[in-house]
């Protein structure tokens, strides 16, 4: 195959590359192609993701970019109320106390509530479990169709998308990119965008640019059917502490044990010892009788050092411009991030959405 040219390249189809590609394309960045190295996108952790708009996830640091993100989720029709409630224990009071605190300027909305009202919020909790923070915004995300919507996007602004797509190699060829795709030929591009994801660091391997320490870290989930049959209005339950998280999701409960193990990046599968702490937590906080495991899965979440994605042009390399290590988070602050990312790769001003959002704790160049 000769050798193509397209502006932009963006490497990766899941929210990440789809979201940013849709954003540029719809800026007027030029010809872009998005490669895939999955026969579909969004196969790995887009894919896998019980994902949830919830306004203190990330930490602090992360709000400005879920609160631009929500009205855009939820004008998309992407959003399901939900609310949550993070449970804790007396012996942990400092930990709500430290909590409140470190929101309190944030402009989220939660509130202490403790005693009688948890039970009333949770049926069958156990007594020990007597303080709690509620977030009432917290919804249910769409993801299959807001990374579809993204897509839909992708395809009517005329971006190339192409699967069974890998990078080989690229190097710099004058002032641009000349990439090596494997079996699918070569192209020059101006500029690479890494939206890989679990791959992040590989990719910047691959072009050149020096590996900024995204690690994926493993995260399993489990389908129960439970007895008495779950509350269809239960909010999203999480430990203070990252210890478990549940929700129902049709009929059925997904349980996860917030685990994080380090791993490569691969087809990520869950650990059967997960599995059972997430299930021996779970029972240490509702007296309900677990009837069967129906299905279990696992993803991988990659985080930067700081835990804050990474958005920017890369401080060594030219031409690389980072676009990854959004965890957990990702996808419900895609739109912000997204549009974030398109504004810093092409010299654009702030709109309404981004206003508020300062990009200096996601620069690549934070990394030194």
């Amino acid at each position: 195959m000769s050798a193509q040219d397209c502006d932009i390249l963006v490497v990766g189809a899941g929210i990440a590359g789809a979201s940013i590609a849709a954003e540029l394309a719809e800026h007027g960045a030029g010809r872009i192609v998005v490669v895939e190295a999955e026969s579909r996108p969004g196969y790995h952790t887009t894919g896998r993701s019980a994902a949830f708009w919830e306004e203190c996830y990330g930490g602090p640091e992360i709000v400005p970019l879920t609160m631009a993100s929500g009205k855009a989720l939820r004008e998309g029709g992407f959003l399901l109320p939900r609310g949550a409630l993070y449970l804790s224990r007396e012996e942990d009071r400092a930990e709500v106390d430290g909590f409140m605190e470190r929101f309190a300027d944030s402009g989220v909305t939660i509130e202490r509530i403790g005693g009688e009202t948890i039970g009333d919020i949770v049926p069958g909790i156990r007594p020990e479990w007597n303080l709690a923070i509620t977030q009432p915004n917290c919804a249910d995300i769409d993801v299959a169709s807001l990374h579809q919507h993204f897509l839909a996007r992708v395809r009517a602004a005329g971006v190339d998308l192409r699967t069974h797509h890998c990078l080989h190699a690229a190097e710099r060829e004058g002032s641009g990119w000349l990439v090596d795709l494997g079996p699918a030929g070569e192209m020059r591009a101006g500029v690479i965008v890494n939206s890989a994801g679990a791959w992040a660091d590989k990719v910047a391997r691959t072009c050149g640019a020096r590996p900024l320490g995204i690690t994926p870290l493993r995260r399993t989930i489990a389908q129960l059917r439970c007895a008495p049959a779950v509350p269809q209005d239960l909010p999203l339950v999480l430990d203070l502490a990252g210890q478990f998280y549940f929700k129902p999701e049709a009929g059925k409960l997904w349980l996860s044990p917030q685990d994080e193990t380090p791993s490569e990046p691969c087809d990520a599968a869950p650990e059967e010892l997960d599995v059972a702490i997430a299930i021996d937590r779970f029972e240490q906080v509702v007296d309900w009788r677990i009837e069967a495991v129906e299905h279990k899965w696992a993803g991988l979440r990659s985080f930067a050092s700081d835990r804050a994605p990474v958005y920017g042009f890369d401080p060594r390399q030219e031409g690389f411009f980072w676009y990854a290590g959004q965890g957990g988070y990702g996808i419900q602050t895609s739109p912000a991030g997204a549009r974030l990312g398109a504004q810093l790769l092409l010299g654009l001003p702030a709109d309404a959405m981004t206003q508020g959002i300062d990009p200096a704790p996601y620069a690549a160049a934070r990394f030194g």
